[in-house]
């Protein structure tokens, strides 16, 4: 246990976290979606939800504030209007964090293929449908 920091960032995860540039994405997701799969590396995050573990994530992760959309969201049978209420959820979690960033819908392929370059997946055990996420890590500026 570390002073400051979310007991769910444990030493894989948060040295996952450091390790990542700035640029690459990691992807949260649901216990349904094919992480095994799809991951280059994966990080099991058994017995727990999605938004406290995105909610840890967030509370240490920098966005990319280089590029114009830094954070997607899976979509509901490929429809990018539709939200189910854990959509609503991840959105309110990352305005916690990033109040000026806008959670952007990507629909079945532009999803799956995104998760599937990313650095890592974190697989939670979700168990409500389309509640996965992509983080793009932007970078910590030196103080003036």
């Amino acid at each position: 246990m570390l002073k400051g920091l979310d007991p769910l960032l444990g030493p894989e995860l948060l040295a996952t976290l450091r390790a990542m540039g700035h640029g690459d994405e990691i992807a949260v997701v649901d216990g349904n979606y094919p992480g095994l799969e799809h991951a280059r590396r994966l990080i099991r995050m058994d017995g727990h939800h999605l938004i406290p573990v995105l909610d840890a994530i967030l509370s240490v992760l920098p966005i990319d504030d280089f590029v114009p959309e830094a954070l997607f969201r899976s979509t509901v049978g490929g429809d990018p209007l539709k939200r189910d209420p854990v959509h609503d959820e991840m959105i309110a979690c990352c305005a916690r964090h990033e109040p000026d960033r806008k959670v952007v819908p990507l629909v079945g392929a532009q999803f799956y293929d995104r998760v599937k370059a990313a650095h890592t997946i974190v697989q939670t055990a979700e168990p409500r449908l389309y509640a996965n996420m992509i983080l793009r890590k932007g970078v910590i500026y030196p103080a003036s």
